[in-house]
């Protein structure tokens, strides 16, 4: 069973892995755990890697990889957790809604309504309805979920039924799929394209083309991050 600064440790790395793809340096672990000095991180570090958890990978900087979680180390079951670890969490985590403790952990997010991956439909505000999504497939900031309605994304793998996990955010890079409002009225699901002057709304599906408006038509209201789907 892994002790709790261990456990703290363990997820912070994970975490930040998960975020960005780069593991925290020795500074920020020692702050984050209120270690005095690295040589107690590199303690902590050693005796996850003897115990499996870790590994460093050589010839890189700051190269962690976290091979697996903990399974049957509960929070509960660990010793009381330090104030300013379980702050950095929480500010890192964003408006997940919970704190992501373990891999088998998941998140309640607001399931909206139903989006068009098709002709644009209204989405729907229905703040109610919930969908449990696994808290490792979410990165910082705040999350939604959608019904796919239609059949314009299947070549992306996105299917009629599917639920969507969405990211807010207004901006997005060439060829993300995003959650685009036409004209303030109709959400609709597509990749995002730049054609000159204008915006493209590119369908994954060769049965339709690609929808083509003027900037002021189109807002940005969210980036795909995840797909849910039932069977």
């Amino acid at each position: 069973m892994l002790t709790r600064k261990q456990y703290d440790l363990l997820l912070f790395i994970h975490e930040r892995l998960q975020d960005s793809g780069v593991s925290p340096s020795f500074d920020e672990m020692k702050e984050a755990l209120q270690l005095r000095s690295k040589s107690g991180v590199h303690r902590l570090i050693t005796a996850l890697e003897e115990r499996g958890y870790l590994r460093r990978l050589p010839h890189r900087a700051r190269a962690l990889e976290v091979v697996k979680l903990p399974e049957n180390a509960t929070p509960e079951r660990l010793p009381t957790r330090n104030k300013r670890m379980m702050d950095i969490r929480q500010n890192e985590v964003g408006t997940r809604g919970s704190i992501v403790r373990g891999a088998a952990e998941s998140v309640s997010l607001s399931l909206y309504g139903r989006i068009a991956a098709g002709t644009p439909i209204e989405a729907l505000r229905d703040q109610s309805t919930t969908v449990e999504v696994p808290a490792t497939m979410l990165g910082r900031g705040d999350h939604y979920a959608l019904e796919v309605d239609g059949d314009s994304m299947m070549e992306a793998g996105i299917l009629n039924g599917d639920c969507v996990i969405i990211e807010r955010c207004q901006t997005a890079q060439e060829g993300e799929i995003v959650v685009a409002l036409v004209e303030g009225e109709e959400v609709t699901l597509k990749k995002f394209r730049r054609l000159g002057q204008r915006v493209g709304l590119e369908p994954a599906n060769q049965t339709y083309q690609t929808q083509v408006y003027t900037p002021d038509q189109v807002a940005v209201q969210g980036r795909l991050v995840g797909l849910l789907r039932k069977y």
